[in-house]
């Protein structure tokens, strides 16, 4: 059984997961602790609960999602997996840092793709992988079915949707993802969005007003 524990890092407020289940295995997903502080919050937690990180995974390489990747790679020797779409993103996200006023490392070490319908396992569990382009051109989604949830960075959020008007972003493919990629899951799926609080696909589908 899969437990998920979320952090909110930078001044971005961006939601770092890390995943695990009750052999101490764990998958820390979009790492954003942006200060040291941050990055001891989460090395504290993994040590306190008597974690293991076994992966690392990007929903998408944005800046306030790849802060923590550099520093995920060197204290736990973990490589980073994300869809290909993404590399020219993360190899941009450095830049991107200096024009917002936050400047970072940017992970250079080896990346491992994944594509829709790959598999992402923690020890007996499963997370799909779902393709869902538009604020990004390679976002995806982790989606575990037998629990009833999906991590999805920031294609879905509590009454909002990702924002398109950065490089590579598209509007018309995002809700196209948004409608033929997750609100095809059941209503009662719990959705762990990249910024803000936990929603469900039911409720989404009800009441977001970008998709009435």
């Amino acid at each position: 059984m899969i437990t998920v524990k979320v952090f909110t890092f930078s001044p971005i407020q961006e939601n770092t997961y890390v995943l695990y289940n009750e052999k101490g295995q764990a998958l820390i997903i979009d790492p954003g602790c942006y200060f040291s502080a941050e990055q001891e919050t989460l090395k504290i937690f993994l040590q306190t609960q008597g974690l293991t990180p076994i992966q690392l995974l990007n929903t998408h390489c944005h800046l306030d999602h790849v802060f923590g990747n550099k520093w995920i790679h060197k204290q736990y020797g973990l490589e980073l997996y994300i869809h290909e779409k993404e590399q020219p993103v993360l190899e941009r996200a450095q830049q991107s840092g200096l024009k917002w006023g936050m400047p970072f490392e940017n992970y250079e070490g080896p990346l491992h793709f994944l594509a829709q319908g790959d598999w992402v396992t923690l020890g007996e569990d499963r997370l799909q992988i779902i393709l869902a382009p538009g604020h990004s051109p390679g976002s995806i989604c982790f989606y575990n079915e037998e629990q009833g949830f999906v991590i999805g960075g920031d294609v879905l959020f509590n009454m909002g949707i990702g924002r398109t008007d950065l490089p590579g972003g598209d509007h018309a493919t995002l809700l196209n993802s948004i409608k033929t990629k997750l609100f095809v899951l059941p209503d009662a799926t719990k959705v762990y969005p990249g910024h803000g609080i936990t929603t469900t696909i039911g409720y989404e589908k009800n009441n977001n007003p970008f998709l009435a």
